[in-house]
């Protein structure tokens, strides 16, 4: 019984530190052709092979925090992918921050608005054929807002996070990328990436844009071997960067394939967040 009574107190003493704060962001853009009659809800999914969010209506971030010792002032907004029907939230979301929280980067998880979908969000995506560039194209612009305002929430909060206003970053997966891409070519001084990280950005739903001549550095990740042929788009990202005098980063693995995240598949591609974490040192945002 004492046993018991031991290992209960050390649960409760260590549970505050391993909870996340969960973040409700504001609404500042709205579109009330679209309508959210169920719930947003996270499970695994069968077809994904991987633990999905569907359904989000109102966009909130999941901060992971690095322990004060090892803060070093950087962080990122993290937008996971899943076509805007759903999150990968594990592999491209929670594993991602909770690597950066290591390294001392205060990580937000987004769940930025996707579009409304039935009881499996991933299962729709597949039938909707040509119906989701429209319905994606649709809800872009909600869930990039979403993204502005989560970068707006950083800079404003930044002592509270001990976050340095000048190190503010976001990432994005596949359509999460189109989040982070439709952010970089949208924003205004509160709410500027200080870089930017699109990860097989989906960007068939966004129109490639010049650089913004104030844009910071970016890092771009793709397989060439991608089955949605996003490797051009991220090439042309790159290029894109290069022409505005911008300094760049191409990662660009022979093999990979879409969605690889923080998976593993024992292949170079296993290594981008590595080759992610030497950049930002190189670039000044780890000092």
């Amino acid at each position: 019984m004492r046993s018991a009574l031991i290992l209960l107190f050390s649960f409760l003493v260590i549970l505050p530190n391993m909870a996340q704060k969960t973040i409700k962001l504001p609404i500042t853009e709205k579109d009330e052709t679209i309508d959210w009659a169920k719930k947003d809800k996270q499970y695994f999914s069968e077809i994904w092979q991987t633990e999905v969010v569907t359904n989000v209506s109102k966009p909130t971030m999941k901060v992971y925090k690095p322990e004060p010792e090892n803060n070093t002032g950087a962080a990122v907004v993290i937008c996971p992918g899943g076509g805007l029907y759903a999150l990968s939230i594990n592999s491209e979301g929670n594993d991602v921050a909770k690597w950066l929280a290591e390294k001392g980067v205060t990580a937000f998880v987004l769940k930025y608005r996707l579009v409304p979908t039935g009881a499996d969000g991933t299962a729709d995506l597949n039938t909707d054929g040509a119906r989701v560039i429209i319905k994606a194209g649709n809800l872009l612009p909600l869930s990039i807002s979403d993204g502005l305002n989560a970068i707006e929430y950083v800079r404003e909060n930044a002592d509270n996070y001990g976050i340095d206003r000048e190190k503010i970053g976001i990432m994005g997966f596949s359509a999460g990328g189109s989040v982070t891409m439709g952010v970089t070519y949208n924003y205004e001084e509160k709410n500027k990436p200080n870089f930017i990280v699109p990860v097989y950005a989906w960007m068939d739903i966004l129109p490639m844009s010049p650089a913004p001549k104030d844009a910071g550095p970016i890092f771009v990740v793709c397989a060439t071997d991608d089955p949605l042929n996003l490797a051009p788009a991220s090439v042309n990202l790159y290029n894109s960067w290069l022409k505005e005098g911008k300094s760049a980063a191409l990662h660009m693995y022979s093999k990979g394939g879409h969605g690889f995240g923080m998976r593993k598949q024992n292949l170079p591609s296993d290594q981008w967040i590595e080759r992610f974490g030497e950049w930002l040192a190189i670039e000044g945002f780890m000092e």
